[in-house]
């Protein structure tokens, strides 16, 4: 049975160091090869530099700081007999067919007998790769095309050729997807696969009508990210970091590569982008692009590219009547619906680009997909888009938007013009009954909807709660039956922060669990698993003086919180994304936590100008067994930036466990919960919590004041660290007293209510709520 132990990775260039990178991720190590460079004292001197830069560029490659030490660094010319003792051979190398071809040659020398073989490549046919080898080779080859940056593109498009080993694609699929946390696509041998060809279409789309119907770099950046359900970096701020003449180069492929589709002008730059790349603009390899950050400091100021005049101006916030409007609907679909209907200049720069994407995603169905399924996940996926293009055709009505085209003189494609003579509504539909439900999707090809099948170890809360409503709800949180004896407490309030909709709901979930199931899983599957207490609401509270209620508020969340410490049924808490402040309080108290790789969890009060007030000092410093590691994590409101990283920090525990795909979140997170009923004995409140006292304080106190000396924290930094000493030395008692939790939830409380009223924390709210961002005042 083959196994994957050791990688071989070929090329160490950014995607080749990103992809040994997320394998060192998974516990995975590799051997990196590159060239060896003219003139260097090191012969592995290319591939060291792979790793470098995977560990400190920006997005960082690896999970933790330790993770290059699995990844071997080599070069072709001395070390590619070290492939046989690979399991997966990955090529990453330039985009050159005789290159590839070339290395694979000598690869195949060395190479073990059962190795598995494929390429990166975004676009060369693997049929040209792979002409001419033998068929032992060609059986253990195909495409895996990773997404860059690897560790946070969930894509990996694999690509079988006829030749491919069927239990070999298995295989593969089934790693990425598990090992390496990857949504896995089968894609055809076509240009570009699925995702690029949909992505640099939609790309050209964008910049053809930018130039036609004269709009601004920043009009169309402002329309283009999060309004519709992309990311934030948008059209022309994605081009600078992709690089201009990336963008450029795939395109200029892309077009030779696809003689017969009549849409493949669009891969071409427009006359200004071409004029950036004659200049050299490239974007931010190069220090300008369509952007350019000048001064310095407090000074420094974002220009943006006039592309008529290609001179530079401060970049303008653009309004449009429209946007400002639809910016509070907060439901995709219902935003990107009044957004298309509007008549200004938004609306009509939005349905062009729609309508396009639309007819020439439909178009390209079956070439370079059989359904619609997979162009979906792609472009989800690999572009991080909210909406695939069929899943945002239906968001606008699918057959109202089809009357629109048709009313404008488009010609639909014939395969849509068969679904509307069906009488289809949309290209996904729930079908079912007796409490069954599952989704279908509508086959093009076939002309009829058929079943999307499950997918095992993958669990949609959306879809149970459709299937069979939930236990309880309210405005904040709902407790949906997961099966098997496990209750799900659902968070889906606004970035699932905490108010007393989830709080009450904290108290109904173990109350439900304890008389009706046999264990809590906590989980939801928002952007964020909970970003913390509701801000306003607290500054609004200690504004008007209403101290009774805040503290009747924190200490509530501190008894929900032990509730869950105490509860006697395990609970498992599954977090993801940011884990921040109360949220991170509530994980750390559940017996167990199952978390995302993607982990940024911390304990950030001191940001707005707080402490922890929910059980996060006293569980920080159980942990730590030393109050003065949690004072400085604390009170520099230290982030993790992985599960692993946040293992280091004691955010998570030994025996806590980690999920490389987030779509198994919930899954394995059920699965942990059912593990624990076997053995789970509900514990009791601690009643003997070693503190340091007065002499821990001291200690603390004269950092804080070191620190302040050096200017390194304000004068409210200072009383902030004064107050966290205070409740982490453990009320400087004398001596080295042992205290109860309690004890330590109530000298949480006091600190927490004390700062919650001093003018200088009340303005950190306000900052914060206004710009998201923390005030240092």
């Amino acid at each position: 049975m083959r196994t994957i132990r050791r990688v071989g990775v070929l090329g160490a260039g950014t995607m080749g160091s990103r992809i040994a990178a997320h394998f060192a991720n998974a516990g995975i190590p590799s051997l990196l090869l590159d060239i060896v460079l003219p003139n260097a004292a090191d012969r592995n001197a290319a591939a060291k530099k792979g790793i470098e830069n995977a560990a400190k560029q920006r997005p960082i490659g690896f999970f933790t700081g330790a993770g290059g030490s699995l990844v071997q660094p080599g070069n072709f010319e001395d070390h590619l007999h070290l492939l046989q003792e690979c399991d997966w051979i990955i090529e990453a190398v330039t985009e050159n067919l005789d290159i590839k071809r070339a290395l694979w040659t000598k690869v195949e020398i060395h190479r073990h007998p059962d190795a598995i073989l494929s390429t990166n490549t975004s676009g060369i046919p693997l049929a040209q790769i792979s002409a001419g080898f033998s068929p032992s080779f060609r059986a253990n080859f195909l495409g895996t095309h990773f997404f860059n940056p690897p560790r946070y593109l969930h894509l990996v498009e694999i690509i079988p050729t006829p030749a491919t080993d069927p239990h070999l694609l298995a295989l593969v699929s089934n790693f990425c997807d598990h090992r390496l946390g990857k949504g896995v696509v089968l894609c055809k041998d076509t240009p570009n696969f699925i995702a690029n060809r949909i992505g640099s279409f939609f790309g050209g789309t964008v910049h053809k009508i930018t130039a036609e119907d004269d709009y601004t770099i920043e009009e169309v950046d402002a329309l283009t990210g999060s309004l519709i359900g992309l990311p934030n970096s948008a059209s022309f701020r994605l081009l600078d970091i992709v690089g201009l003449d990336v963008w450029a180069y795939v395109g200029k492929n892309l077009y030779e590569a696809t003689p017969h589709d009549p849409w493949r002008d669009r891969f071409l730059p427009p006359p200004f982008l071409q004029e950036l790349l004659n200049r050299g603009w490239l974007g931010e390899k190069s220090g300008q692009g369509f952007y350019r950050r000048t001064g310095k400091g407090d000074a420094k100021i974002i220009e943006a590219l006039d592309r008529k005049s290609l001179e530079y101006h401060p970049a303008l916030r653009v309004s449009f009547p429209s946007v400002e409007q639809a910016r509070s609907i907060e439901s995709l679909p219902e935003r990107l619906r009044a957004l298309v209907s509007s008549t200004d200049r938004a609306g009509a720069f939005l349905w062009k680009l729609f309508r396009d994407l639309f007819l020439y995603s439909a178009e390209r169905v079956p070439e370079i997909s059989d359904r619609i399924v997979e162009i979906d996940r792609a472009m989800r996926w690999g572009y991080a888009n909210t909406l695939g293009p069929f899943e945002l055709w239906d968001a606008l009505s699918f057959v109202p938007t089809a009357r629109r085209m048709e009313a404008e003189g488009l010609h639909l494609p014939p395969s849509i013009v068969s679904m509307l003579q069906t009488g289809a509504a949309g290209f996904y539909r729930t079908a079912g009954r007796n409490a069954v439900s599952h989704t279908e999707y509508f086959d093009l090809p076939r002309s009829s909807y058929e079943p999307l099948e499950e997918r095992p170890g993958i669990t949609v809360l959306s879809d149970l709660k459709h299937a069979a409503g939930v236990v309880r709800k309210n405005a904040g949180a709902s407790l949906i039956d997961l099966g098997d004896g496990v209750l799900c407490l659902e968070f889906h309030s606004k970035m699932n922060s905490l108010g007393e909709d989830i709080i009450s709901m904290i108290y109904s979930a173990i109350e439900e669990t304890s008389n009706h199931f046999e264990a809590l899983v906590i989980a939801n599957q928002g952007a964020d698993f909970c970003v913390g207490a509701n801000l306003m609401l607290v500054l609004l509270a200690a504004q008007e003086g209403d101290w009774d209620e805040l503290n009747r508020a924190v200490h509530r969340f501190q008894q929900a919180c032990m509730a869950i410490k105490c509860s006697p049924k395990p609970v498992v808490a599954a977090p993801f994304a940011r884990t921040l402040g109360g949220g991170c309080e509530i994980v750390l108290h559940a017996a167990q936590a199952q978390a995302s790789a993607e982990l940024y969890i911390g304990l950030v009060e001191a940001g707005v100008g707080l402490i922890p007030a929910g059980g996060g000092c006293k569980e920080m410093l159980i942990r730590y067994r030393d109050a003065r590691p949690a004072f400085e994590q604390i009170g520099f409101a230290k982030v993790s930036t992985s599960a692993g990283d946040a293992r280091n920090l004691r955010y998570l525990s030994r025996t806590d466990a980690v999920t490389m795909n987030q779509e198994r979140l919930i899954s394995d997170a059920k699965d942990a919960a059912l593990k624990l009923t076997h053995s789970y004995l509900a514990p009791s409140p601690l009643t003997a919590i070693p503190t340091g006292g007065d002499q821990a304080f001291a200690i603390m106190k004269m950092g804080a004041w070191m620190a302040r000396q050096g200017n390194y924290i304000s004068d409210h930094d200072q009383l902030i660290a004064e107050k966290l000493a205070h409740v982490l030395s453990g009320g400087r008692l004398s001596g080295t007293p042992a205290v109860s939790e309690q004890y330590l939830l109530d000298l949480e409380r006091e600190a927490f209510l004390s700062l919650c009223g001093h003018p200088k924390t009340q303005q950190r709210m306000q900052h914060m709520l206004k710009t998201g961002k923390p005030l240092r005042n």
